[in-house]
């Protein structure tokens, strides 16, 4: 009966110090700074979120490109991200100048806000 006191007590406190531990998802973007018109870019959204377990995880992952949104990424408690510390890689044609935009979003804290960067298109030399 003791142990099964000191177990449960063990499991309640190990509930209650994660949120503490935890933060807001973030999230960082690489990217060219300047690609020709017309090509192809890679754009990489590194996403950090301290907690992964059913109960705390991001939730969802949102690109955008010049305000339209061009990559979407849904979780769920049960089919979360592979890690606290996670990538996902989108191609985009670029145009004009574009600015990139990703947000992750926690399910228990919110996101630590956006993340933008610029990719420019390379002026033609007369």
């Amino acid at each position: 009966m003791k142990s099964k006191m000191v177990l449960s007590l063990f499991f309640v406190f190990s509930l209650l110090i994660k949120p503490a531990l935890a933060n807001k998802a973030s999230v960082s973007i690489e990217a060219p700074k300047v690609v020709k018109a017309n090509e192809e870019a890679t754009i990489t959204i590194n996403i950090t979120h301290k907690g992964n377990s059913r109960f705390h995880y991001v939730n969802r992952v949102v690109v955008t490109a010049n305000g339209k949104e061009v990559a979407r990424w849904d979780f769920s408690s049960g089919n979360r991200p592979e890690g606290e510390n996670f990538s996902r890689e989108i191609k985009l044609q670029i145009q004009t100048d574009t600015e990139i935009v990703a947000e992750a979003n926690c399910n228990l804290h919110g996101s630590a806000g956006p993340a933008r960067v610029t990719i420019k298109i390379e002026s033609e030399k007369s």
